[in-house]
This record gives structure tokens, sequence and C-alpha cells, in this order.
């Protein structure tokens, strides 16, 4: 009989984008860590399916909504997670979007400034914001892991994402060292992972012929899944990488490499 404890039994981790693709994926993988999972994302009845499919005792899986973009949502469920569970001991900012028009991005000259802004809201400031509403019950416990998702547009330039997203990207990798700075006197890690061409909703909407394109720029000849992000997310979140902030993990098969 295996008796080793589950390495985050007791912890609580968030995951915003959790009902689908990547965000599933960590959710899964943290629940199967031992840790309660709070699945935040836009549409309740989709959420609540992907916490019973996680957990179907709903006793170690919440669902909430929010926009991530909106602060009132972030702290209204921010305070609904702390009252079921006590804690947010680990932040995984996940939700993002990366808008397409007939499979393609917008180019810069095309770009509205509405879609420039609402990219920018959700992937970045809404990075800000549910990291902002966790950080004190994080230092209060004296521990704490914020994993943000970065995106290999934010380390180099993309062909298939657009300019809004890769800035947006980018500028999640900046404000992680700020964060990791500002918080690791407090037990507090905050580090990014830079996923490369990942087989998940939002990639498969660039198009078949995109994907079979970039998975010959890849050195490991296939492309990326969800779990492989759920397994660097689980590290990141465990005691082991207790010494490693503000650094950002390149998950690409080689496709990038710094």
């Amino acid at each position: 009989m295996n008796t080793t404890p589950s390495p985050q039994a007791g912890r609580t981790a968030l995951i915003t984008g959790a009902r689908r693709g990547i965000g599933f994926s960590v959710a899964e993988r943290l629940y199967q860590d031992g840790a309660n999972i709070v699945l935040l994302d836009i549409d309740l009845a989709e959420t609540q399916a992907a916490a019973s499919q996680i957990d179907p005792s709903g006793k170690r899986v919440l669902a909430l909504t929010a926009d991530v973009s909106d602060i009132t949502e972030v702290r209204r469920a921010g305070d609904q997670a702390a009252t079921h569970n006590g804690s947010s001991d680990i932040l995984v900012n996940n939700a993002g979007i990366s808008p397409k028009h007939d499979g393609k991005s917008a180019t810069i000259a095309a770009m509205s400034v509405d879609e420039w802004q609402r990219v920018l809201a959700i992937n970045l400031t809404g990075t800000f914001l549910c990291s902002q509403a966790c950080m004190e019950i994080m230092k209060a416990r004296s521990w704490g892991r914020i994993i943000n998702m970065s995106s290999q547009a934010g380390r180099t330039v993309s062909t298939i994402a657009g300019a809004h997203y890769a800035a947006s990207k980018g500028g999640v990798i900046a404000f992680s060292r700020s964060l990791a700075a500002e918080t690791g006197a407090f037990g507090i890690t905050v580090n990014c992972i830079a996923p490369g061409r990942i087989m998940t909703p939002m990639s498969a909407e660039a198009g078949q012929a995109a994907n079979e394109q970039y998975l010959k720029r890849i050195p490991v000849n296939r492309l990326g899944y969800p779990d492989d992000i759920a397994a660097t997310v689980s590290f990141l979140a465990s005691n082991e990488a207790g010494f490693i902030t503000g650094a950002t993990i390149d998950v690409n098969g080689g496709s990038f490499m710094n």
C-alpha cells in the first residue's frame, strides 16, 4: 500500500481559463497531485461540466465564472474561492484569447483598437488582477505559487499569432519578473511557461495547414499536448521548485531555443 502523501494535499489551486484545453489539463493534473481545485472561466455551464468530469463527487472541485479583465468579477470570484476552500495557494493564470479572422490573425495595419485592447485586457490585465487578488492570502500563509501562461509568441516572432497576442504574452513575462521580485520574501514564487504549438481548441482555429507547416520546425517531430504543459505546472507548483522564480520555461519541442 502506497502511503506517500500527495504533494499538494491540503492546498488549493485556482486555474483561469480552465474549462478546456491547457487549463483543463492543468486542473486535472493538480487534482491528481492532491490539490483542491477552483476552475474559473467565462461560461459557467461548461465550467461546471468540466468540474464534474474531474471530480464527479464535487468535494474537491469548485466551478466559478468571471471575466478576468473585470476587477469586480475577479474580486468576487476570489472571495468565493476563499470562502469555499479557505485559501488560494496556487494560481495558474491561463485565461487568454487570440482572435482569428478566417483562420488568420489581423495584421497591425488592419487591427482594430477594440480588438487590441480586448486581447491585452484578458491576457495581460487579467493576469495582473488575478495575481493581485490572491497575493494577500499567499503572503499570510508564507507560501504561494503563481504560474503565468505566456507563449512562444512572447519570446520570438510568430507567423501565426497577432501583434496584440504577442505583446500581451511578452508583457506577462515582464510582469512576472516584477512580481517575483516583489513577493519572493513572502515565500511566493512567480514563473512563466511559454508553450509552443499545443493542440488545443485555440490552436485549431489557425487551421490544419498552419499547424502542419509549424510541425516542420519542431525538432522532436510532434506538436505539443496540454498534458505537456500540465506536467510543467505540476513541477513549478511543487516544493521542489521553491528556488525557481522569475523564470520562463519554454515548452515547445525545440522550435525556439534561447
